[in-house]
């Protein structure tokens, strides 16, 4: 007999706040954030969102039973297991998504669920220069990894963001440059860290990436790492 699938824990939001103009830091707690490794920023991690006046029991029976409430994929941006406590970077997109409407409505008390989390997306740093691009979707992951690096790490950091007022502080390395870049109309395509990581000079040596977001120029980046690998090795592309 297969085993039952493992429910996703219950979470509650301990404060919830703006960030920056367009992202919303959510603090969730739970008993289970004991048992989760510390260390582990910038992995994956499933929230499920409850139904506008859902009361907890309801939502914990769903959880459990089914059918599977509306669930999206974030990145764990600070874990503290002592405390039980974790912050998780929602882009603030209005009420349009039930995700981004969800943080935006959210206050102590204030319930999901959680799965999670999964593996961290870069593991180990062994490169001479790091290159790291993301759009505003992949901010807290790019943000983990930079934190994480190694302290003598160099390399170069680009960011794509809607509003000036979106920049936030980043406990990266002194020697990673970082580059923000303004693309407020985001209905249309952008080519902004395109280019960027074009026309970057290059350096000799290792080179570690962690391209990360959803948007069309990260693929055209991932593809142009992929023709440059055969000319600069070794590089590997996260």
């Amino acid at each position: 007999m297969q085993a039952r699938k493992k429910s996703p824990y219950l979470m509650r939001v301990v404060e919830a706040s703006h960030l920056t103009r367009n992202m919303i830091r959510v603090t969730l707690s739970g008993e289970a954030i004991r048992e989760m490794p510390a260390g582990c920023e910038g992995a994956n991690c499933k929230i499920f969102l409850p139904q506008t006046g859902q009361t907890e029991a309801d939502f914990i029976s769903q959880l459990r039973d089914g059918p599977r409430p509306t669930v999206r994929t974030y990145t764990v941006r600070h874990i503290r297991p002592k405390e039980a406590e974790m912050d998780i970077d929602f882009v603030d997109h209005g009420d349009a998504g039930p995700a981004s409407a969800w943080a935006r409505a959210a206050g102590p008390g204030v319930f999901c669920g959680f799965a999670g989390p999964g593996p961290v997306k870069v593991q180990d740093f062994y490169a001479d220069y790091y290159v790291v691009a993301a759009d505003m979707s992949a901010l807290p992951v790019a943000a983990a990894t930079l934190e994480a690096m190694p302290r003598d790490a160099k390399g170069i950091a680009f960011f794509e963001i809607t509003h000036h007022d979106d920049v936030q502080h980043i406990n990266a390395p002194v020697g990673i440059e970082h580059f923000w870049l303004l693309h407020c109309n985001t209905s249309q395509p952008s080519r902004q860290l395109v280019d960027a990581i074009k026309d970057w000079d290059w350096p000799q040596g290792r080179i570690q990436t962690c391209i990360a977001g959803e948007s069309t120029a990260i693929k055209a980046i991932r593809q142009y790492l992929l023709s440059m690998a055969a000319q600069i090795s070794p590089l590997r592309a996260k």
